[in-house]
Protein backbone atom coordinates (compact mmCIF):
# COMPACT_ATOMS: atom_id res chain seq x y z
CA UNK A 1 0.00 0.00 0.00
CA UNK A 2 1.41 3.43 -1.05
CA UNK A 3 2.02 5.99 2.07
CA UNK A 4 0.05 9.10 1.99
CA UNK A 5 2.60 11.74 2.47
CA UNK A 6 1.31 14.94 3.51
CA UNK A 7 1.26 17.66 1.13
CA UNK A 8 -0.02 15.15 -1.43
CA UNK A 9 -3.63 15.27 -0.34
CA UNK A 10 -6.23 18.59 0.22
CA UNK A 11 -7.70 17.81 3.59
CA UNK A 12 -10.03 20.23 5.01
CA UNK A 13 -10.67 20.21 8.36
CA UNK A 14 -13.71 17.92 9.69
CA UNK A 15 -15.62 20.66 11.19
CA UNK A 16 -14.92 22.60 8.20
CA UNK A 17 -17.63 20.56 6.38
CA UNK A 18 -19.55 19.11 8.47
CA UNK A 19 -22.71 20.55 8.53
CA UNK A 20 -23.19 20.59 4.73
CA UNK A 21 -21.73 16.22 4.80
CA UNK A 22 -24.54 16.08 7.44
CA UNK A 23 -27.43 16.47 5.20
CA UNK A 24 -26.06 14.22 2.36
CA UNK A 25 -28.88 11.13 1.89
CA UNK A 26 -25.83 8.86 1.57
CA UNK A 27 -24.43 7.70 4.82
CA UNK A 28 -21.36 9.08 5.91
CA UNK A 29 -20.04 6.23 6.97
CA UNK A 30 -20.91 2.20 6.24
CA UNK A 31 -20.59 -1.13 8.33
CA UNK A 32 -20.04 -4.14 6.72
CA UNK A 33 -20.03 -7.57 8.15
CA UNK A 34 -18.28 -8.69 4.80
CA UNK A 35 -16.21 -7.41 1.98
CA UNK A 36 -14.65 -8.71 -0.67
CA UNK A 37 -12.74 -11.66 -0.29
CA UNK A 38 -9.42 -11.98 0.05
CA UNK A 39 -7.66 -15.09 -1.61
CA UNK A 40 -7.07 -17.93 0.92
CA UNK A 41 -10.36 -17.63 2.96
CA UNK A 42 -13.02 -19.16 0.73
CA UNK A 43 -15.78 -17.04 2.35
CA UNK A 44 -14.49 -16.90 5.29
CA UNK A 45 -14.48 -13.78 7.37
CA UNK A 46 -11.72 -11.35 7.72
CA UNK A 47 -10.56 -10.59 11.00
CA UNK A 48 -11.62 -6.94 10.69
CA UNK A 49 -14.73 -8.09 9.19
CA UNK A 50 -15.71 -10.36 11.87
CA UNK A 51 -14.54 -7.24 14.44
CA UNK A 52 -17.07 -4.99 12.38
CA UNK A 53 -19.63 -7.75 12.90
CA UNK A 54 -18.94 -7.33 16.71
CA UNK A 55 -18.97 -3.61 16.74
CA UNK A 56 -21.84 -3.38 15.28
CA UNK A 57 -23.66 -6.40 17.67
CA UNK A 58 -22.43 -4.00 20.12
CA UNK A 59 -23.34 -0.99 19.20
CA UNK A 60 -20.00 0.35 18.71
CA UNK A 61 -19.52 0.82 14.92
CA UNK A 62 -15.86 0.39 13.70
CA UNK A 63 -14.22 1.89 10.29
CA UNK A 64 -11.90 0.45 7.90
CA UNK A 65 -13.90 -2.80 7.49
CA UNK A 66 -14.27 -2.19 3.49
CA UNK A 67 -11.81 -2.74 0.82
CA UNK A 68 -11.51 -0.62 -2.08
CA UNK A 69 -12.90 -2.65 -5.39
CA UNK A 70 -10.75 -0.72 -7.80
CA UNK A 71 -6.80 -0.67 -5.10
CA UNK A 72 -8.10 -3.67 -3.01
CA UNK A 73 -7.11 -1.11 -0.21
CA UNK A 74 -8.74 -0.65 3.21
CA UNK A 75 -11.35 2.53 2.89
CA UNK A 76 -10.37 4.66 5.60
CA UNK A 77 -10.47 8.03 3.81
CA UNK A 78 -13.28 10.11 2.86
CA UNK A 79 -14.55 11.91 -0.13
CA UNK A 80 -16.05 15.37 0.89
CA UNK A 81 -16.42 16.35 -2.86
CA UNK A 82 -18.08 13.11 -4.20
CA UNK A 83 -19.14 12.33 -0.23
CA UNK A 84 -18.09 8.55 -0.70
CA UNK A 85 -15.61 6.00 1.27
CA UNK A 86 -12.15 6.27 -0.89
CA UNK A 87 -9.06 4.36 -0.19
CA UNK A 88 -5.39 6.70 -0.03
CA UNK A 89 -4.78 5.67 -3.35
CA UNK A 90 -8.05 6.80 -5.12
CA UNK A 91 -6.92 10.04 -3.07
CA UNK A 92 -3.30 10.13 -4.20
CA UNK A 93 -3.42 8.55 -7.79
CA UNK A 94 -7.36 7.47 -8.30
CA UNK A 95 -10.63 9.09 -9.50
CA UNK A 96 -10.32 11.75 -6.28
CA UNK A 97 -6.95 12.94 -6.72
CA UNK A 98 -7.16 16.57 -5.92
CA UNK A 99 -10.62 16.04 -4.04
CA UNK A 100 -11.30 17.43 -0.53
CA UNK A 101 -10.42 14.56 1.62
CA UNK A 102 -9.92 13.74 5.48
CA UNK A 103 -9.28 10.38 7.12
CA UNK A 104 -12.29 8.34 7.77
CA UNK A 105 -11.87 8.42 11.41
CA UNK A 106 -11.63 12.07 11.93
CA UNK A 107 -14.73 12.08 9.80
CA UNK A 108 -16.26 9.78 12.44
CA UNK A 109 -15.27 11.10 15.36
CA UNK A 110 -16.38 14.65 14.69
CA UNK A 111 -20.17 13.45 13.55
CA UNK A 112 -20.46 11.21 16.56
CA UNK A 113 -19.57 14.39 18.45
CA UNK A 114 -21.79 16.48 16.65
CA UNK A 115 -24.48 14.21 17.37
CA UNK A 116 -23.72 13.90 21.07
CA UNK A 117 -24.05 17.87 20.80
CA UNK A 118 -27.37 17.95 18.75
CA UNK A 119 -28.49 15.01 21.40
CA UNK A 120 -27.71 16.89 24.49
CA UNK A 121 -29.76 20.32 22.61
CA UNK A 122 -32.96 18.14 21.86
CA UNK A 123 -32.61 16.61 25.83
CA UNK A 124 -32.14 20.22 26.81
CA UNK A 125 -34.80 21.36 24.29
CA UNK A 126 -37.16 18.34 25.83
CA UNK A 127 -36.38 19.10 28.97
CA UNK A 128 -37.63 22.87 28.60
CA UNK A 129 -40.86 21.77 26.89
CA UNK A 130 -41.37 19.21 29.46
CA UNK A 131 -40.95 22.29 32.53
CA UNK A 132 -43.29 24.47 29.97
CA UNK A 133 -45.87 21.91 30.15
CA UNK A 134 -45.83 20.92 33.77
CA UNK A 135 -45.17 24.38 34.92
CA UNK A 136 -45.94 27.31 33.24
CA UNK A 137 -49.24 25.87 31.20
CA UNK A 138 -50.33 24.31 34.65
CA UNK A 139 -50.01 27.55 36.69
CA UNK A 140 -51.67 29.19 33.60
CA UNK A 141 -54.58 26.99 33.63
CA UNK A 142 -55.10 27.66 37.32
CA UNK A 143 -54.39 31.25 36.69
CA UNK A 144 -57.32 31.00 33.76
CA UNK A 145 -60.09 29.23 36.57
CA UNK A 146 -58.97 31.96 38.86
CA UNK A 147 -58.65 34.92 36.45
CA UNK A 148 -62.54 33.88 34.79
CA UNK A 149 -63.99 33.52 38.21
CA UNK A 150 -62.83 37.31 39.24
CA UNK A 151 -64.13 38.36 36.17
CA UNK A 152 -67.89 36.73 36.54
CA UNK A 153 -67.49 37.49 39.86
CA UNK A 154 -66.54 41.92 38.73
CA UNK A 155 -69.18 41.35 35.78
CA UNK A 156 -72.35 40.15 38.72
CA UNK A 157 -71.37 43.05 40.79
CA UNK A 158 -71.50 45.56 38.25
CA UNK A 159 -74.20 44.72 36.56
CA UNK A 160 -76.19 43.93 39.89
CA UNK A 161 -74.58 47.49 41.23
CA UNK A 162 -76.23 48.80 38.12
CA UNK A 163 -79.50 46.91 38.23
CA UNK A 164 -79.70 48.53 41.81
CA UNK A 165 -79.51 51.56 41.13
CA UNK A 166 -81.58 51.66 38.16
CA UNK A 167 -84.47 49.44 40.30
CA UNK A 168 -83.84 52.53 42.98
CA UNK A 169 -84.18 55.91 40.38
CA UNK A 170 -87.09 53.56 38.69
CA UNK A 171 -88.96 53.19 41.78
CA UNK A 172 -87.89 57.07 42.60
CA UNK A 173 -89.02 58.37 39.49
CA UNK A 174 -92.61 56.26 39.30
CA UNK A 175 -93.73 57.92 42.69
CA UNK A 176 -92.53 61.30 41.63
CA UNK A 177 -94.59 60.80 38.80
CA UNK A 178 -97.36 59.33 40.74
CA UNK A 179 -96.95 62.70 42.68
CA UNK A 180 -97.02 64.47 40.04
CA UNK A 181 -99.93 62.98 38.71
CA UNK A 182 -102.23 63.21 42.20
CA UNK A 183 -101.41 67.07 42.85
CA UNK A 184 -102.42 67.92 38.82
CA UNK A 185 -105.39 65.17 39.71
CA UNK A 186 -106.74 67.54 42.82
CA UNK A 187 -106.01 70.63 40.72
CA UNK A 188 -107.88 69.55 38.35
CA UNK A 189 -110.74 68.42 40.82
CA UNK A 190 -110.64 71.87 42.43
CA UNK A 191 -110.68 73.47 39.57
CA UNK A 192 -113.59 71.17 38.04
CA UNK A 193 -115.71 71.98 41.75
CA UNK A 194 -114.72 75.88 41.32
CA UNK A 195 -115.59 76.30 37.81
CA UNK A 196 -119.08 74.09 37.97
CA UNK A 197 -120.33 75.87 41.21
CA UNK A 198 -119.46 79.37 39.34
CA UNK A 199 -121.13 77.68 36.15
CA UNK A 200 -124.41 77.15 38.72
CA UNK A 201 -124.12 80.24 40.02
CA UNK A 202 -123.64 82.01 36.54
CA UNK A 203 -127.32 79.86 35.32
CA UNK A 204 -129.09 81.05 38.78
CA UNK A 205 -128.22 84.49 38.18
CA UNK A 206 -129.12 84.56 34.27
CA UNK A 207 -132.05 82.70 34.76
CA UNK A 208 -133.28 85.18 37.35
CA UNK A 209 -132.31 88.35 35.32
CA UNK A 210 -134.09 86.45 32.22
CA UNK A 211 -137.36 85.95 34.28
CA UNK A 212 -137.12 89.81 35.65
CA UNK A 213 -136.58 90.84 32.32
CA UNK A 214 -139.95 89.25 31.05
CA UNK A 215 -142.25 89.01 34.09
CA UNK A 216 -141.03 92.17 35.87
CA UNK A 217 -143.86 95.02 35.01
CA UNK A 218 -142.15 98.26 33.62
CA UNK A 219 -142.55 100.39 36.95
CA UNK A 220 -141.14 97.47 39.24
CA UNK A 221 -138.57 97.02 36.74
CA UNK A 222 -137.21 100.74 37.18
CA UNK A 223 -137.43 100.46 40.85
CA UNK A 224 -135.50 97.14 41.07
CA UNK A 225 -132.46 98.22 39.18
CA UNK A 226 -130.22 98.11 42.36
CA UNK A 227 -130.90 94.25 42.56
CA UNK A 228 -130.30 94.21 39.08
CA UNK A 229 -126.95 95.62 39.51
CA UNK A 230 -125.92 93.59 42.45
CA UNK A 231 -126.96 90.34 40.46
CA UNK A 232 -124.67 91.83 37.55
CA UNK A 233 -122.11 92.87 39.94
CA UNK A 234 -121.65 89.38 41.11
CA UNK A 235 -121.58 87.15 37.86
CA UNK A 236 -118.69 89.73 36.94
CA UNK A 237 -116.89 88.42 40.19
CA UNK A 238 -117.20 84.70 38.87
CA UNK A 239 -113.63 85.86 36.42
CA UNK A 240 -112.89 83.81 33.32
CA UNK A 241 -110.84 80.62 33.32
CA UNK A 242 -107.28 80.46 32.82
CA UNK A 243 -105.33 77.33 31.76
CA UNK A 244 -102.09 77.22 33.83
CA UNK A 245 -98.80 74.75 33.81
CA UNK A 246 -100.26 73.20 37.30
CA UNK A 247 -102.79 71.87 35.66
CA UNK A 248 -100.47 69.63 33.69
CA UNK A 249 -97.98 67.06 34.20
CA UNK A 250 -94.65 68.57 34.75
CA UNK A 251 -92.14 66.92 32.56
CA UNK A 252 -89.36 67.33 34.52
CA UNK A 253 -90.37 64.99 37.16
CA UNK A 254 -89.56 61.60 35.10
CA UNK A 255 -85.78 63.49 34.34
CA UNK A 256 -83.17 61.64 36.28
CA UNK A 257 -79.37 62.31 35.47
CA UNK A 258 -78.41 58.84 36.12
CA UNK A 259 -81.26 57.52 33.96
CA UNK A 260 -80.44 59.78 30.96
CA UNK A 261 -76.58 58.60 31.34
CA UNK A 262 -77.74 54.89 31.49
CA UNK A 263 -80.42 55.11 28.45
CA UNK A 264 -77.01 57.22 26.74
CA UNK A 265 -74.92 54.97 27.03
CA UNK A 266 -77.15 51.92 25.87
CA UNK A 267 -77.83 54.11 23.04
CA UNK A 268 -74.38 54.68 21.96
CA UNK A 269 -72.67 51.71 23.27
CA UNK A 270 -75.61 48.97 23.25
CA UNK A 271 -75.77 46.01 20.53
CA UNK A 272 -78.47 48.67 18.61
CA UNK A 273 -76.04 51.25 18.03
CA UNK A 274 -76.04 53.16 15.16
CA UNK A 275 -74.67 55.93 13.11
CA UNK A 276 -76.30 57.49 10.64
CA UNK A 277 -74.12 56.23 7.26
CA UNK A 278 -76.68 58.46 4.65
CA UNK A 279 -75.83 61.87 6.46
CA UNK A 280 -73.67 64.31 3.56
CA UNK A 281 -73.36 67.51 3.26
CA UNK A 282 -76.09 69.02 1.41
CA UNK A 283 -74.13 70.93 -1.64
CA UNK A 284 -76.74 72.88 -2.72
CA UNK A 285 -76.15 75.09 1.35
CA UNK A 286 -72.46 75.01 1.39
CA UNK A 287 -71.34 78.77 1.69
CA UNK A 288 -69.20 79.86 -0.82
CA UNK A 289 -66.44 80.38 2.15
CA UNK A 290 -66.61 76.56 1.95
CA UNK A 291 -65.41 73.72 -0.23
CA UNK A 292 -66.83 70.29 0.22
CA UNK A 293 -64.91 67.09 -0.81
CA UNK A 294 -66.18 64.38 -3.47
CA UNK A 295 -67.78 62.06 -0.91
CA UNK A 296 -69.63 65.18 0.72
CA UNK A 297 -68.07 64.34 4.38
CA UNK A 298 -65.35 66.62 4.59
CA UNK A 299 -66.35 70.58 4.58
CA UNK A 300 -62.94 72.66 4.55
CA UNK A 301 -62.27 76.23 4.86
CA UNK A 302 -60.84 78.70 2.29
CA UNK A 303 -58.92 81.19 3.45
CA UNK A 304 -58.37 82.80 0.34
CA UNK A 305 -62.09 84.42 -1.53
CA UNK A 306 -62.93 82.16 -4.55
CA UNK A 307 -62.60 84.44 -7.72
CA UNK A 308 -65.88 82.91 -8.72
CA UNK A 309 -69.14 83.17 -6.71
CA UNK A 310 -70.92 79.88 -7.47
CA UNK A 311 -74.57 80.35 -9.09
CA UNK A 312 -76.73 81.23 -6.82
CA UNK A 313 -78.95 78.86 -5.27
CA UNK A 314 -81.92 79.53 -2.38
CA UNK A 315 -80.80 77.32 -0.22
CA UNK A 316 -77.07 78.29 -0.26
CA UNK A 317 -75.36 80.40 3.19
CA UNK A 318 -74.18 83.63 1.01
CA UNK A 319 -72.80 84.95 4.49
CA UNK A 320 -71.55 83.09 6.82
CA UNK A 321 -69.26 79.53 6.35
CA UNK A 322 -72.22 77.49 6.95
CA UNK A 323 -73.58 74.39 5.70
CA UNK A 324 -76.27 71.47 6.34
CA UNK A 325 -76.50 67.78 6.12
CA UNK A 326 -78.91 65.71 4.61
CA UNK A 327 -81.34 64.08 5.41
CA UNK A 328 -83.85 65.50 6.96
CA UNK A 329 -84.93 64.19 10.20
CA UNK A 330 -88.56 63.96 11.74
CA UNK A 331 -88.89 60.68 14.11
CA UNK A 332 -86.93 58.29 15.64
CA UNK A 333 -83.46 58.20 16.84
CA UNK A 334 -80.26 59.31 15.16
CA UNK A 335 -76.60 60.01 15.99
CA UNK A 336 -73.53 61.12 13.87
CA UNK A 337 -70.42 61.61 14.90
CA UNK A 338 -68.07 64.87 13.22
CA UNK A 339 -64.13 64.65 13.22
CA UNK A 340 -63.12 68.11 14.52
CA UNK A 341 -58.90 67.21 15.29
CA UNK A 342 -57.91 69.38 12.84
CA UNK A 343 -60.25 72.46 13.08
CA UNK A 344 -59.70 75.34 15.98
CA UNK A 345 -62.86 77.03 15.19
CA UNK A 346 -65.69 75.19 14.72
CA UNK A 347 -69.73 74.83 15.01
CA UNK A 348 -71.90 71.31 15.12
CA UNK A 349 -75.63 70.59 15.77
CA UNK A 350 -79.33 71.24 14.36
CA UNK A 351 -81.53 73.69 12.91
CA UNK A 352 -84.75 74.33 11.18
CA UNK A 353 -85.13 73.73 7.52
CA UNK A 354 -86.74 77.32 7.50
CA UNK A 355 -83.40 78.82 8.99
CA UNK A 356 -82.68 82.14 6.81
CA UNK A 357 -79.92 81.13 4.40
CA UNK A 358 -79.18 85.08 2.86
CA UNK A 359 -77.34 87.99 4.66
CA UNK A 360 -75.34 88.41 7.42
CA UNK A 361 -77.73 89.01 10.24
CA UNK A 362 -78.35 86.81 13.22
CA UNK A 363 -81.36 85.02 11.48
CA UNK A 364 -78.54 82.89 9.49
CA UNK A 365 -76.21 82.44 11.95
CA UNK A 366 -75.97 79.61 13.72
CA UNK A 367 -76.61 79.52 17.23
CA UNK A 368 -77.75 83.02 17.56
CA UNK A 369 -81.21 82.45 16.77
CA UNK A 370 -84.28 80.43 17.70
CA UNK A 371 -83.93 77.94 15.37
CA UNK A 372 -80.52 76.62 15.61
CA UNK A 373 -79.06 74.66 18.43
CA UNK A 374 -75.17 74.06 18.42
CA UNK A 375 -71.79 73.36 20.36
CA UNK A 376 -69.46 75.86 19.37
CA UNK A 377 -65.80 76.03 19.40
CA UNK A 378 -63.85 79.42 19.15
CA UNK A 379 -60.48 80.93 20.68
CA UNK A 380 -59.93 77.66 22.61
CA UNK A 381 -63.65 77.45 24.77
CA UNK A 382 -66.20 75.68 24.07
CA UNK A 383 -69.88 76.49 24.40
CA UNK A 384 -73.60 75.72 23.81
CA UNK A 385 -75.24 78.28 21.95
CA UNK A 386 -78.91 78.67 21.28
CA UNK A 387 -81.06 81.91 20.06
CA UNK A 388 -78.10 84.02 21.40
CA UNK A 389 -77.74 82.84 24.51
CA UNK A 390 -74.17 81.40 25.55
CA UNK A 391 -73.52 78.23 27.90
CA UNK A 392 -69.80 77.74 28.62
CA UNK A 393 -69.04 74.30 28.52
CA UNK A 394 -65.07 73.75 30.76
CA UNK A 395 -64.27 70.68 29.04
CA UNK A 396 -61.16 69.16 30.61
CA UNK A 397 -59.59 67.84 27.24
CA UNK A 398 -60.00 68.77 23.38
CA UNK A 399 -62.34 66.06 21.81
CA UNK A 400 -60.93 64.95 18.08
CA UNK A 401 -64.31 63.90 17.46
CA UNK A 402 -67.43 65.39 18.64
CA UNK A 403 -71.09 63.43 18.88
CA UNK A 404 -74.72 64.42 18.29
CA UNK A 405 -77.52 62.27 19.49
CA UNK A 406 -80.89 63.22 18.68
CA UNK A 407 -84.14 61.31 20.13
CA UNK A 408 -87.26 62.44 18.23
CA UNK A 409 -89.57 60.80 20.35
CA UNK A 410 -87.68 62.16 24.20
CA UNK A 411 -86.77 65.52 22.63
CA UNK A 412 -83.78 64.90 23.55
CA UNK A 413 -80.47 66.06 21.65
CA UNK A 414 -77.03 65.28 23.14
CA UNK A 415 -73.74 66.27 22.62
CA UNK A 416 -71.45 63.21 23.52
CA UNK A 417 -67.59 62.44 23.24
CA UNK A 418 -67.59 59.13 21.19
CA UNK A 419 -64.33 58.15 23.27
CA UNK A 420 -65.81 57.85 26.18
CA UNK A 421 -69.01 58.43 25.98
CA UNK A 422 -69.39 61.46 28.06
CA UNK A 423 -72.01 63.56 27.75
CA UNK A 424 -70.61 66.99 26.82
CA UNK A 425 -74.34 68.73 27.12
CA UNK A 426 -78.25 67.78 27.00
CA UNK A 427 -81.10 69.51 25.55
CA UNK A 428 -84.52 68.70 26.35
CA UNK A 429 -86.65 70.85 23.06
CA UNK A 430 -90.10 69.52 21.71
CA UNK A 431 -89.28 70.27 18.43
CA UNK A 432 -92.13 71.65 16.24
CA UNK A 433 -90.40 70.93 12.51
CA UNK A 434 -88.29 68.85 10.95
CA UNK A 435 -84.42 68.93 11.98
CA UNK A 436 -81.23 68.99 9.59
CA UNK A 437 -77.78 68.67 10.46
CA UNK A 438 -76.05 72.20 10.89
CA UNK A 439 -72.08 73.01 10.65
CA UNK A 440 -69.88 75.71 10.26
CA UNK A 441 -66.00 75.82 10.38
CA UNK A 442 -63.40 78.85 9.90
CA UNK A 443 -60.16 76.53 10.55
CA UNK A 444 -58.73 74.21 8.53
CA UNK A 445 -61.92 71.28 7.77
CA UNK A 446 -64.23 69.04 9.36
CA UNK A 447 -65.31 65.84 8.67
CA UNK A 448 -68.55 63.46 9.40
CA UNK A 449 -66.83 60.47 10.34
CA UNK A 450 -69.11 56.78 8.96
Amino acid sequence: MTELRPGELTCPSPEDTLESDMDCDRPIFSVSAGGPKRAGGAGAPSPAAAAAASDAESGVFSVGCELCAEHDSELDWFCGTERKLICVRCASVGSCQGHAVFPLAARVTAVRNRLVDVCEKIQLQALRIEKFIDHTLAAKEQNLQAAASRAREQVLARVGAAREALEEEEQRLLEEVHREEERVEQCLLTQRAHWSQALASLSQTRSHLVHTLTHTPDAQLVTSVQEIDERVEESEGVGEPCDTEQLSLNPGCSHSQLLRALWTTAVLLGPSARGSPQLKFDRRTVSPLLSVSEDSCTLTFLHRKPRQSPCYDPARFDYWPNALGSPAMSSGTHSWVVDVGQSGAFKVGVCYAALERKGSGNQARLGHNGQSWVLSHYDGEYSFCHAGAKVPLPLVRRPGRIGLLLDWDSHTLLFYEPDSAAVLHAVQQRFSAPLLAAFAVTDRSITIVH
